[in-house]
């Protein structure tokens, strides 16, 4: 039987594209995985089998690479990050919330900055631009690929689209960033909905209801996925939060404990370099926020 990618999943069919080419087939899942608990999901390699209808059935689904439960996609590599430098504001609270997620997932992570056309001029502007570059500065010392982008003008579109190339990639951010219409322009004709920021809540409407895989002309599949309005931390425990900063995951193996929490342990190596300004205060302040709201939600089993 043949094998395919489910690159869209809708009202209880699951659309396969075959690996040897063709048009996708809607395909029915059979019974057999509901009763292991088990449901396909959009990225997943399966092996299904057509029906005289047209129609087809997934019969099995091969090893994942990842999983990833909000949003539900399979085999993603690559996260990349949506945030908007206006309309609404950078967020790096958010930002490294986000991080945080994707390296628990083992995703690597490109962030992407949109609406750079949309910086104002003047003195808000000149706070704006210079906020932007040591934003970019930081993430970049980490070891994130930051690239900027204003779709309108086609900026950074070219180069995001390299960076894509041969992975499956998870487009992320909260609404009204700019997420479809950076989409749009990585595939000329798509035309996915986008939406207007509200101007009394300062965000934007969803405008992606499920997920999908999208093919990129060069090579690489997007998801377009459905707006996060929250993130939590009741799937991570307290150490695996430390893990999650590259920076601090680097420093753990100087730490006098092991375990350690780089809170108020002597010895840490964490601490120590927040001291010598070798880790950035705002990284370091919002990890102890992850922290205490972890402590505030008892995990779930």
């Amino acid at each position: 039987m043949p094998e395919g990618t489910i690159v869209k999943a809708l009202s209880g069919y699951y659309y396969v594209s075959p690996s040897a080419g063709g048009e996708p087939v809607r395909c029915r899942a059979r019974g057999i995985f509901k009763k292991r608990g088990e449901t396909p999901l959009v990225g997943d390699r399966v092996i299904f089998g057509e029906t005289a209808n047209g129609e087809g059935t997934v019969q099995e689904i091969l090893p994942r690479k990842t999983v990833l439960i909000r949003p539900p996609i399979a085999n993603a590599d690559l996260a990349v990050l949506v945030f908007s430098v206006v309309q609404p504001d950078l967020s790096l609270l958010l930002l490294d919330k986000f991080l945080v997620h994707v390296e628990h997932a083992g995703l690597d992570a490109v962030i992407v900055w949109t609406k750079k056309d949309l910086i104002p001029v003047g003195p808000e502007g000149e706070r704006v631009r210079g906020r932007l570059e040591e934003a970019t500065k930081l993430y970049r010392d980490i070891g994130y690929d930051v690239i900027a982008t204003s779709a309108p003008q086609g900026q950074g579109i070219e180069e995001l689209a390299r960076r894509l190339s041969g992975h499956l990639a998870v487009f992320a951010g909260q609404s009204g960033v700019g997420k479809s219409t950076l989409i749009n322009a990585l595939i000329p004709g798509l035309q996915l909905e986008t939406s207007e920021i509200s101007e009394k809540l300062g965000r934007g409407r969803h405008t992606t209801r499920h997920v999908e895989l999208l093919a990129l002309p060069g090579g690489g599949l997007i998801a377009d996925t459905p707006g996060f309005s929250q993130l939590d931390f009741e799937e991570l425990g307290i150490d695996e939060i430390a893990d999650c900063f590259r920076e601090f995951r680097a420093l753990s193996g100087g730490c006098k404990f092991r375990g350690c929490t780089h809170v108020r342990e002597p010895g840490c190596a964490v601490t120590a370099a927040l001291e010598r300004g070798e880790v950035s205060a705002s990284r370091y302040a919002h990890y102890t926020d992850f922290l205490a709201e972890r402590k505030e939600k008892p995990r779930r089993y």
